[in-house]
Protein backbone atom coordinates (compact mmCIF):
# COMPACT_ATOMS: atom_id res chain seq x y z
CA UNK A 1 0.00 0.00 0.00
CA UNK A 2 2.92 2.24 0.20
CA UNK A 3 2.46 3.59 -3.61
CA UNK A 4 -1.39 4.31 -2.16
CA UNK A 5 -1.64 8.17 -1.72
CA UNK A 6 -2.58 9.89 1.38
CA UNK A 7 -5.89 10.66 0.00
CA UNK A 8 -6.25 7.70 -1.68
CA UNK A 9 -5.47 5.52 1.30
CA UNK A 10 -8.04 7.33 3.39
CA UNK A 11 -10.56 7.23 0.70
CA UNK A 12 -9.75 3.33 0.41
CA UNK A 13 -10.16 2.74 4.68
CA UNK A 14 -13.88 4.77 4.59
CA UNK A 15 -15.27 2.73 1.72
CA UNK A 16 -14.36 -0.74 3.84
CA UNK A 17 -15.98 0.98 6.56
CA UNK A 18 -19.25 1.66 4.69
CA UNK A 19 -19.10 0.94 0.53
CA UNK A 20 -22.32 2.76 0.76
CA UNK A 21 -21.41 6.14 1.26
CA UNK A 22 -21.38 8.80 -1.65
CA UNK A 23 -18.91 10.66 -2.93
CA UNK A 24 -20.33 13.79 -2.03
CA UNK A 25 -20.12 12.32 1.50
CA UNK A 26 -16.86 10.93 1.07
CA UNK A 27 -15.68 14.39 0.08
CA UNK A 28 -17.52 16.33 3.20
CA UNK A 29 -15.67 13.44 5.51
CA UNK A 30 -12.42 14.00 4.24
CA UNK A 31 -12.62 17.51 3.40
CA UNK A 32 -11.67 16.83 -0.41
CA UNK A 33 -14.11 17.85 -3.55
CA UNK A 34 -16.17 15.10 -4.83
CA UNK A 35 -14.80 15.00 -8.20
CA UNK A 36 -11.33 14.11 -6.73
CA UNK A 37 -12.95 11.31 -5.08
CA UNK A 38 -15.07 10.08 -7.94
CA UNK A 39 -11.87 10.16 -9.70
CA UNK A 40 -9.87 8.55 -6.81
CA UNK A 41 -12.54 5.87 -6.23
CA UNK A 42 -12.33 4.64 -9.34
CA UNK A 43 -8.82 3.74 -9.14
CA UNK A 44 -9.25 2.23 -5.84
CA UNK A 45 -11.98 0.16 -7.14
CA UNK A 46 -10.08 -0.86 -10.07
CA UNK A 47 -6.39 -1.44 -8.18
CA UNK A 48 -7.30 -2.23 -4.45
CA UNK A 49 -10.85 -3.47 -3.75
CA UNK A 50 -12.06 -7.30 -5.10
CA UNK A 51 -15.17 -7.16 -3.89
CA UNK A 52 -17.86 -5.12 -1.94
CA UNK A 53 -20.35 -7.66 -0.36
CA UNK A 54 -22.28 -7.90 2.70
CA UNK A 55 -21.90 -10.03 5.53
CA UNK A 56 -25.12 -11.43 6.38
CA UNK A 57 -25.86 -12.53 9.92
CA UNK A 58 -25.25 -16.12 9.21
CA UNK A 59 -27.22 -17.77 12.02
CA UNK A 60 -30.22 -15.72 11.18
CA UNK A 61 -30.22 -17.18 7.51
CA UNK A 62 -29.51 -20.56 8.51
CA UNK A 63 -25.68 -21.03 8.56
CA UNK A 64 -24.66 -22.44 11.74
CA UNK A 65 -21.31 -23.43 11.21
CA UNK A 66 -18.02 -21.28 10.15
CA UNK A 67 -15.26 -24.05 9.49
CA UNK A 68 -11.59 -23.72 8.86
CA UNK A 69 -10.10 -27.02 6.77
CA UNK A 70 -6.58 -27.39 7.27
CA UNK A 71 -5.31 -29.64 4.92
CA UNK A 72 -1.47 -31.72 4.27
CA UNK A 73 -1.14 -32.06 0.62
CA UNK A 74 0.80 -35.78 -0.65
CA UNK A 75 4.70 -34.61 -0.78
CA UNK A 76 4.46 -35.92 -4.56
CA UNK A 77 1.87 -34.11 -5.49
CA UNK A 78 3.83 -31.04 -5.56
CA UNK A 79 6.48 -32.37 -8.85
CA UNK A 80 6.49 -30.05 -11.00
CA UNK A 81 5.40 -32.39 -12.80
CA UNK A 82 2.05 -32.92 -11.49
CA UNK A 83 1.69 -29.18 -9.79
CA UNK A 84 -0.39 -28.22 -12.85
CA UNK A 85 -2.71 -31.07 -13.25
CA UNK A 86 -3.51 -30.81 -9.29
CA UNK A 87 -4.18 -27.58 -9.45
CA UNK A 88 -6.20 -27.55 -12.51
CA UNK A 89 -8.31 -30.75 -10.80
CA UNK A 90 -8.74 -28.48 -7.36
CA UNK A 91 -9.80 -25.41 -8.28
CA UNK A 92 -12.30 -27.22 -10.88
CA UNK A 93 -14.27 -28.62 -7.94
CA UNK A 94 -13.87 -25.73 -5.65
CA UNK A 95 -15.64 -23.57 -7.86
CA UNK A 96 -18.88 -26.00 -8.02
CA UNK A 97 -18.80 -25.32 -4.38
CA UNK A 98 -20.69 -22.20 -3.07
CA UNK A 99 -19.86 -22.84 0.45
CA UNK A 100 -16.27 -22.22 0.31
CA UNK A 101 -15.90 -18.95 1.27
CA UNK A 102 -11.81 -18.89 0.65
CA UNK A 103 -9.44 -21.32 -0.24
CA UNK A 104 -5.62 -20.87 -0.80
CA UNK A 105 -2.12 -22.29 -0.27
CA UNK A 106 -0.31 -21.64 3.35
CA UNK A 107 2.60 -22.36 5.20
CA UNK A 108 3.44 -23.17 8.31
CA UNK A 109 2.23 -25.84 10.97
CA UNK A 110 2.02 -28.72 8.69
CA UNK A 111 -0.24 -27.15 6.22
CA UNK A 112 -0.19 -26.61 2.38
CA UNK A 113 -3.88 -25.33 2.72
CA UNK A 114 -6.78 -24.42 4.11
CA UNK A 115 -10.73 -23.57 3.36
CA UNK A 116 -12.81 -21.11 5.20
CA UNK A 117 -16.90 -22.85 4.60
CA UNK A 118 -19.63 -22.11 6.02
CA UNK A 119 -22.62 -25.11 6.29
CA UNK A 120 -26.09 -25.03 7.39
CA UNK A 121 -25.93 -28.09 9.49
CA UNK A 122 -23.25 -30.45 11.19
CA UNK A 123 -24.73 -33.33 8.65
CA UNK A 124 -24.10 -30.63 5.67
CA UNK A 125 -20.76 -30.20 6.49
CA UNK A 126 -20.03 -34.03 7.10
CA UNK A 127 -21.13 -34.43 3.77
CA UNK A 128 -19.00 -31.62 2.32
CA UNK A 129 -16.09 -33.09 3.68
CA UNK A 130 -17.29 -36.90 2.33
CA UNK A 131 -17.28 -35.18 -1.09
CA UNK A 132 -14.07 -33.07 -0.77
CA UNK A 133 -12.14 -36.36 0.09
CA UNK A 134 -13.74 -38.29 -2.71
CA UNK A 135 -13.47 -35.73 -5.26
CA UNK A 136 -9.81 -34.80 -4.53
CA UNK A 137 -8.34 -37.52 -1.84
CA UNK A 138 -5.75 -38.63 -3.84
CA UNK A 139 -4.28 -35.55 -3.36
CA UNK A 140 -4.69 -35.44 0.40
CA UNK A 141 -2.33 -36.36 3.09
CA UNK A 142 -3.80 -35.63 6.04
CA UNK A 143 -7.27 -32.93 6.90
CA UNK A 144 -8.65 -31.58 9.85
CA UNK A 145 -11.08 -29.15 10.87
CA UNK A 146 -11.61 -26.74 13.06
CA UNK A 147 -15.46 -26.03 12.96
CA UNK A 148 -17.29 -22.78 14.84
CA UNK A 149 -20.88 -22.51 16.09
CA UNK A 150 -21.90 -19.55 14.73
CA UNK A 151 -25.45 -19.72 16.57
CA UNK A 152 -23.87 -19.70 19.76
CA UNK A 153 -23.61 -17.90 22.74
CA UNK A 154 -19.56 -17.58 22.55
CA UNK A 155 -19.13 -15.69 19.46
CA UNK A 156 -17.38 -13.01 21.01
CA UNK A 157 -17.19 -10.80 18.35
CA UNK A 158 -18.49 -11.13 14.31
CA UNK A 159 -16.53 -10.78 11.86
CA UNK A 160 -15.98 -7.26 10.46
CA UNK A 161 -13.66 -5.28 8.07
CA UNK A 162 -15.39 -1.88 9.82
CA UNK A 163 -13.02 -1.83 13.24
CA UNK A 164 -9.84 -2.60 11.39
CA UNK A 165 -10.54 0.16 8.56
CA UNK A 166 -10.74 2.68 11.65
CA UNK A 167 -8.12 1.48 13.30
CA UNK A 168 -5.93 2.83 9.99
CA UNK A 169 -7.60 5.85 9.80
CA UNK A 170 -5.89 7.31 12.57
Amino acid sequence: MSDLKPIERRILFELVKNPRRSDRELAKALNVSQPTVTRRRAFIEREYIDDYTAIPKWSKIGYNLFVITLVKIKADIASKEKYDIVRKKALAWLSTQPDILMSTGSRGGGVDSFMISIHKTYSDFDKFIHDYKYELGELIDDCHSIIVNLGGEEVTKHFTLRDWAKARLK
